[in-house]
């Protein structure tokens, strides 16, 4: 599976993801789902979630689920040009936006983009977030421990670590209950 055009295709498709992560990686999951698992028939969904689950426990960026899809279909030469591919347009891109932050500080322009990308970053992230819950085994449980952890996050104070410690519990409590 080491051609020339899955290494294209990898690039091809993992680049323009790269300009779409506004928000972070987690704002692009659910394309990735959809190209990967629907689009070209890579990964199954439940190699797509067992890698996001990696992805997720390693640690570094959470983007890094494209350097394992990368490897799993290409070896170390898929690797590279997944990572390359999914890291080096939006380094890019911040680079050039920098430039012309620095150059033109209080411009019009950076208080539309600020608060015009703030609830697009918020619609992809929750969009990706529908798109696993949809997707993983879960369930309704899997569903009322995501929106409970999620009310949970904006009432109560607590760190991102706690609340996945209670998330966990209550899933898994909420599993040998549902039994």
């Amino acid at each position: 599976m080491k051609d020339d055009n899955l290494l294209v295709s990898l690039f091809v498709v993992f680049a323009p993801l790269s300009l779409m992560a506004i928000g972070g990686g987690s704002s692009i999951l659910g394309e990735l789902q959809h190209s990967v698992v629907d689009g070209r028939h890579w990964l199954t969904n439940k190699a797509f979630l067992d890698m996001f689950a990696i992805s997720r426990v390693a640690p570094g960026p959470g983007t890094l689920i494209v350097t394992l899809m990368g490897w799993h279909l290409a070896g170390w030469a898929g690797a590279i040009v997944a990572t390359i591919a999914i890291f080096a347009p939006s380094s890019l891109l911040v680079v050039v936006i920098a430039h012309f932050w620095h150059s033109r500080p209080n411009a019009a322009w950076q208080g539309a983009m600020v608060y015009g990308l703030a609830p697009l970053a918020a619609g992809l992230v929750l969009s990706s977030a529908i798109t696993l819950l949809s997707n993983a085994r879960g369930g309704w449980v899997a569903w009322s421990v995501a929106v409970g952890i999620g009310v949970a996050a904006r009432k109560v104070k607590l760190g991102p670590l706690t609340l996945m410690i209670i998330g966990s519990f209550a899933f898994c409590g909420l599993l040998m209950a549902a039994g």
